[in-house]
């Protein structure tokens, strides 16, 4: 029987040595490493994340994973629900235009998890993260969502089963076996919670990280996959199209795998409002004005933005979704980090004001995915009549428009230095920047463990 798409797939998976991985992306998901850590860290502060690992560690059995921040270890699948579930709570992870959304949070902490419960080493659950980064990436860029759909979680439990399988020593049979499993595990999601605030939405990874790992389980255990789990989900009940070729086109372990090809956010809020960010402050360090000099703004987003216009968002969650909002703090608060959103701003009577004078306009030719045409154009119109344009293609701290490095370490720092202190914020970067040399996982999460 000849191969097809998921065959080659999984033999990705199984098959890659570390001595094929370039050194360039193992330096990258180094990078991906430390700032999906971060935003797991800053997220774990939460009281309904804090709530949710007092009850995990009733919940769970003994285990050797580390719920990161709060001092449990409990079992692999219920740390990688509460560190996923943390890590995107703030909307600081980080992502990939080309598909998949943000697969770092849908495989890092799943590989920490099982890592640590097999005292894997540092190299093998890097390994397990490139791979299972690939694997997430590949089969979101071959997907047509349909439009109601957020497949966030969706893409991520495969990519989890991926970096378990390898970590669990499958071969690529039963990691393609993993793999189908996990597909008909995946959660199913709508835009609303995020639109509304709901923060069940935080769920959405951690939900798939649990189900990836049980996916690796249950095919020990001999349960059976249907074929083609993909294809399944996404030619019918969450997407209009699936290209298998897509999946394959392309792959390989030299310099340019999709973990060297990802963003890291700069704006604490959903990707949509990134490059609108980017454009509204291009404008003020062109020319500074204050919301009082404005008439009004027009956004020109991709069509999928028009469901971010609400220009009084209720709750923090909700505000990270809502491009007026983003817009109108970017002017009057001066900031778009993870301060700009807490709850006492969004009753900020100037920022609720300049909200209500922004609107939004698509652009069906608008995508993320593409890199050859502008991601959003904003259109200040200022009172004294003077009208004010900017465009952006690739938003800051995309792999095309790369931040600097003391600009992502100073992301991390602010992130983790109430859950670490100074001092170990500063010992983290140094392991995690030699992440490949450590003999055992628990080096690095033992400095992040907390509690």
């Amino acid at each position: 029987m000849a191969q097809d798409y998921l065959d080659v797939l999984a033999e990705f998976v199984a098959e890659t040595r570390w001595e094929d991985l370039h050194p360039t992306a193992i330096a990258a998901a180094r990078d991906v490493a430390l700032d999906t850590i971060g935003a797991i860290l800053a997220g774990s502060r939460l009281s309904e994340n804090a709530n949710f690992a007092g009850l995990v560690a009733t919940m769970s059995g003994p285990g050797r994973a580390s719920v990161l921040g709060h001092g449990h270890r409990v079992q692999p699948v219920w740390a990688t629900m509460v560190n996923a579930t943390a890590g995107v709570s703030l909307e600081m992870d980080e992502g990939n235009r080309l598909g998949g959304g943000h697969p770092s949070i849908h495989v890092t902490p799943g590989a920490i998890a099982v890592g640590e419960d097999l005292g894997r080493s540092g190299g093998d659950v890097l390994a397990s993260i490139i791979v299972g980064y690939e694997v997430i990436s590949r089969i979101g860029a071959a997907t047509t969502v349909k439009a109601e759909v957020h497949s966030h979680g969706t893409w991520g439990t495969i990519g989890t089963a991926a970096a378990a399988a390898r970590l669990m020593g499958f071969d690529a049979a039963q990691t393609r076996t993993a793999m189908n499993l996990a597909m008909s595990m995946s959660p199913a999601n709508t835009w609303t919670p995020c639109i509304e605030g709901a923060t069940v939405r935080n769920l959405y990874p951690g939900r798939s990280g649990f189900q990836g790992i049980m996916a690796a389980h249950l095919s020990q255990c001999g349960y059976t996959a249907i074929a083609d789990g993909p294809a399944d989900l996404y030619r019918t009940f969450l997407g209009d199209g699936f290209d298998p070729d897509a999946v394959t086109d392309g792959l390989g372990t030299g310099g340019n795998l999709r973990i060297q090809q990802n963003y890291f956010k700069l704006h604490a809020c959903c990707l949509y409002n990134h490059p609108v960010l980017d454009a509204v402050q291009d404008l003020l360090r062109e020319e500074p004005f204050d919301a009082a000099d404005v008439k009004s703004i027009a956004v020109t987003a991709p069509p999928i933005a028009g469901i971010m216009a609400d220009p009084h968002p209720e709750n923090m969650l909700a505000a990270k979704f809502s491009i007026p909002y983003a817009v109108a703090a970017a002017i009057c608060y001066g900031r778009t980090d993870v301060t700009a959103f807490l709850p006492e701003r969004l009753d900020n009577s100037e920022i609720r004001a300049l909200a209500e004078r922004v609107s939004l306009e698509s652009d069906p030719e608008m995508n993320l995915r593409r890199y050859d045409y502008p991601a959003a154009r904003v259109a200040v119109q200022l009172a004294d009549g003077r009208l004010r344009r900017a465009e952006v293609t690739s938003q800051r701290g995309d792999f095309s428009n790369p931040a600097g490095r003391e600009e992502l370490l100073g992301k991390f720092d602010l992130l983790s230095r109430d859950s670490l202190g100074a001092g170990k914020v500063q010992q983290v970067v140094e392991m995690a920047s030699r992440l490949d040399e450590l003999q055992d996982i628990h080096a690095l999460t033992s400095l992040v463990l907390g509690g």
